[in-house]
């Protein structure tokens, strides 16, 4: 199945195809209301963690680094992405937004590669069978 998740800096417009439109920094924008940025959630849980955050704008590791540790972080606790993972089911989509204004060097991109990995991940696990197949019907023949 093919997930529509894109992302996008709250000065962009909502449009049609957004899907559901989720705030996912750790802090609300200055100055911003919550009606004029048009967002279904704001959702914290999935940045990356105030530390690590604050290591990287404070240019104490490299983008390289902050990447390895943001899918750490990532990868220790998949339960934070079940939310979002739920918003694209049920609504068809998503777009993930964020207030920094460079976004290939946000933490969004790896965010969405890794919600796409956990789908697909999930689809694969429900395509096996809960239970073996049973053959007791071949038992009984004489």
């Amino acid at each position: 199945m093919s997930y529509h998740i894109e992302i996008k800096g709250l000065a962009q417009p909502a449009e049609p195809h957004d899907g559901a439109r989720v705030l996912v920094d750790r802090l609300w924008p200055r100055g911003r209301s919550r009606e004029a940025l048009s967002l279904d959630d704001w959702y914290r849980d999935a940045s990356p963690s105030p530390a690590l955050r604050r290591q990287y704008q404070q240019a104490e590791i490299s983008s390289t680094v902050f990447a390895v540790r943001y899918r750490g972080e990532l990868r220790d606790h998949p339960e934070r992405l079940l939310p979002l993972m739920r918003q694209v089911r049920q609504r068809g989509g998503l777009t993930l937004l964020t207030a920094e204004r460079d976004l290939d060097a946000s933490p969004l991109p790896i965010l969405k590669e890794w919600l796409l990995f956990a789908l697909r991940e999930e689809d694969a696990a429900d395509t096996e069978p809960a239970s073996p197949p049973c053959y007791r019907h071949q038992l009984d023949e004489p």
